[in-house]
């Protein structure tokens, strides 16, 4: 992109603790592209206007700069974007909303407001107004057009990735220190509220718990908190979101030596997981990609395994925005971020990755712990190994 040509979406840096994570001129050219492939993708829909009310297409156009999120599991919150074939911009909220959105979420940004009493929202009504009558939106409501704007945002550009690369450091970070000071007797519970701590300190936002304890982490896939006390190994399966991006990790502690069956399991998981990463390829299906799964359970020894779960597949601003299926359709692109979660009966893989080329970048390191190193056509894939105490 011209530089010279961009319009100025956005007036400062990305700056956290200090650190430039994205620069202005880079921020613009961000969201100069997303602006300018929405507005494309809107003509050749032949759409009047998108209204954007969830959160990960909100996050995505303004390049996790607006957070309009108050309720925490809710997809929407307290504003919503309205882009016109046009090229306009706006966003609506209400009057007891709208102080604060302007200095402190949109005031960089070059979005119009429209604002409405708190009691006579009539977001719908206005978007048409403003755009016509031909009027998309990612949330349903009278007389819209409901729309998918994934295939858009489901390529990163390279000021993403740095956001995306800090929020992997620091949540990996955080899973460590989570991991280290975990101890035998503290309840399901206890393990949940660290690592929650551990996160919320550094201003990210947990948004999957799946902490277990012993038993029970043998015989769930999914094994939300129920508040067991941990006796000799634990699990922290947690995902965190910032800027709007989803990261996924899971990490393991076990209080004296591993029994081996275990630590085999975990081996085998790290080698269904690198089959899964060589496989993700641009132009790879999810049903290729199930297939390696399936696969590599057999030659471990474990045929079938692939059906207790699912194995994960892309994230971004979606914790999963699609997984793995024998008849899947869906293709990978390139800068596509993914999330895998092989599982062996106790034994399990996950982090969060990009593809770049040919290359897989690995945003969850964590190299205070043991490192398995898995290998597939002569490419070396680490995972995460046990932190035994």
């Amino acid at each position: 992109m011209d530089t010279a040509s961009m319009t100025k979406r956005i007036n400062k840096d990305l700056v956290v603790n200090g650190t430039t994570i994205v620069t202005e001129a880079a921020w613009n050219e961000e969201l100069n592209a997303k602006h300018d492939k929405l507005v494309t993708w809107l003509r050749a829909q032949e759409l009047e206007g998108v209204l954007l009310r969830r959160h990960e297409n909100i996050a995505w156009l303004t390049g996790g700069a607006a957070e309009v999120r108050v309720l925490t599991p809710g997809e929407t919150g307290v504003a919503s974007l309205l882009v016109t074939a046009e090229g306009k911009r706006y966003y609506f909220t209400t009057e007891n909303e709208a102080p604060r959105l302007q200095d402190e979420e949109f005031c960089a940004l070059d979005f119009e407001p429209v604002v409405f009493p708190w009691f006579a929202d009539s977001t719908f009504e206005t978007a048409q107004r403003l755009a016509g009558a031909h009027l998309g939106s990612d949330t349903a409501g009278p007389g819209l057009i409901p729309v998918n704007l994934y295939p858009l945002r489901q390529s990163l550009n390279e000021s993403e990735i740095a956001r995306y690369r800090w929020l992997g450091a620091q949540t990996a970070d955080a899973t460590v220190v989570s991991l280290q000071e975990v101890e035998p007797g503290l309840s399901e519970y206890d393990l949940e509220a660290l690592t929650a701590a551990n996160l919320l300190r550094r201003g990210i936002m947990p948004s999957v718990y799946l902490f277990a304890a012993d038993d029970r982490i043998y015989k769930y896939k999914h094994a939300v908190a129920r508040g067991a006390r941990l006796k000799k190994f634990g699990m922290l399966n947690l995902c965190s979101r910032k800027w709007g991006l989803a990261i996924s990790i899971t990490r393991f502690v076990h209080f004296g030596e591993l029994p081996a069956e275990l630590g085999a399991r975990f081996r085998s998981s790290a080698q269904v997981n690198a089959a899964l990463l060589d496989a993700t390829r641009v132009g790879a299906t999810s049903a290729e990609l199930f297939r390696a799964a399936q696969a590599a359970y057999a030659a471990e020894g474990f045929p079938g395994e692939e059906r207790f779960h699912h194995q994960g597949g892309p994230t971004g601003y979606g914790e999963r925005e699609w997984v793995a299926t024998p008849d899947g359709k869906q293709t990978v692109v390139n800068h596509q971020a993914f999330a895998w979660n092989p599982s062996i009966r106790g034994g399990k893989a996950e982090d969060t990755v990009i593809l770049r080329g040919e290359e897989i970048e690995w945003l969850t390191a964590t190299p205070e712990l043991p490192v398995i190193n898995a290998t597939v056509n002569g490419i070396v894939y680490p995972a995460a190994g046990v932190l035994v105490r």
